[in-house]
């Protein structure tokens, strides 16, 4: 049995936030903001830019792509982030209606900015599992941008968060574009490093919470983050992607395209580096900043427009989420 991506889908809103603005709210030099962070400008939501409407927008792009009726889909899973239209609430029940997927059940899932991969990996074990599931819809939104303060020095490294939607349609058995394998792993030493500190129920959020602008994500201890992370991020990047290699039978030479998240120039430029990769091989988002688990499947579908990937060529996606979780799954395209 095999498992192959049809289609994906995006939807970027027309709002965009350039680097002189973020240069000019943080107080950071613009060209700081332009070659280390590695921003030029990036998607910001606009009125009508909920998180769960662009999942939807991205997942009627994925459908009609697909050349399906929303009918035939079997599962419908939200992958985006829980900052949504409403605290409490199950989003991929709202997409399924939305999109006319009547046959499907729905379900949502998080593990942050590494959502993409992990449910690119728990599809593809439902269709392996289950007889009755043949077409899986994955599509979520992201604007998680509303929570920086840029005038708070501690989360720089997230003043490069955006907004957008992106979707993946899957097909049990599809000809092409087959689901490999992947890798996760997860380190709880950073699970509360960064968090936004109220409104949950170790401290309900108040009137004078919301004064103070205390409601953003912060980083509760941002000297012992720094040393512990620096240590081990960039390694575990490069050990999920040559393990998700390993595990389907590859090395690390094989890979032809890598969709990674955006992170700081120098970062992305390292991985590239360590992998034996050119420049050419990737791209650098630095015109949409980071969109969360969006990042993998926007870097995808651009490779694509940009005729960087052809038919054998192995493609890996690589990610990264607070919490901490780093993941990596190879697809060979074709």
């Amino acid at each position: 049995m095999t498992v192959g991506i049809v289609s994906t889908g995006i939807y970027m809103p027309q709002r965009k936030m350039t680097a002189t603005e973020i240069a000019a709210r943080s107080m950071i030099p613009e060209h700081i903001i332009r070659h280390k962070l590695g921003i030029h400008e990036k998607p910001i939501p606009d009125e009508q830019d909920h998180t769960v409407q662009m999942g939807i927008w991205a997942a009627q792009e994925a459908i009609q792509k697909a050349g399906i009726e929303p009918k035939t889909i079997d599962v419908v899973m939200y992958i985006g982030e829980e900052h949504k239209e409403y605290p409490l609430w199950t989003a991929s029940i709202k997409m399924q209606e939305e999109l006319g997927a009547v046959n499907a059940w729905a379900f949502d899932v998080q593990l942050r900015c590494g959502t993409t991969i992990m449910a690119l990996k728990l599809a593809k074990s439902l269709m392996e599992s289950d007889d009755s599931i043949h077409t899986v819809l994955l599509a979520g939104g992201y604007r998680n941008v509303d929570f920086i303060d840029y005038r708070n020095p501690r989360t720089r490294f997230m003043y490069n968060l955006g907004a957008g939607g992106g979707a993946i349609v899957l097909q049990k058995n599809y000809s092409r574009n087959h689901l490999l394998e992947a890798d996760i792993m997860t380190d709880g030493s950073f699970s509360e490093d960064v968090v936004i500190p109220v409104g949950g129920t170790k401290k309900p959020l108040t009137p004078e919470d919301l004064a103070n602008n205390l409601y953003q994500l912060d980083v509760l201890d941002p000297v012992g983050m720094k040393e512990r992370l620096e240590q081990k991020s960039l390694n575990n990047f490069l050990k999920v992607i040559r393990t998700s290699l390993a595990k389907s039978g590859l090395r690390e030479e094989h890979i032809s395209y890598l969709a990674m998240l955006h992170m700081k120039r120098s970062a992305h430029a390292y991985i590239l580096s360590e992998l034996g990769l050119k420049e050419e091989q990737s791209i650098y988002l630095q015109d949409y900043g980071h969109i969360g688990q969006i990042d993998q499947i926007l870097s995808l579908q651009l490779a694509l427009e940009q005729k960087r990937i052809v038919d054998g060529d192995i493609i890996t996606l690589v990610s990264a989420g607070i919490g901490y979780v780093w993941g990596a799954i190879t697809i060979r395209w074709g």
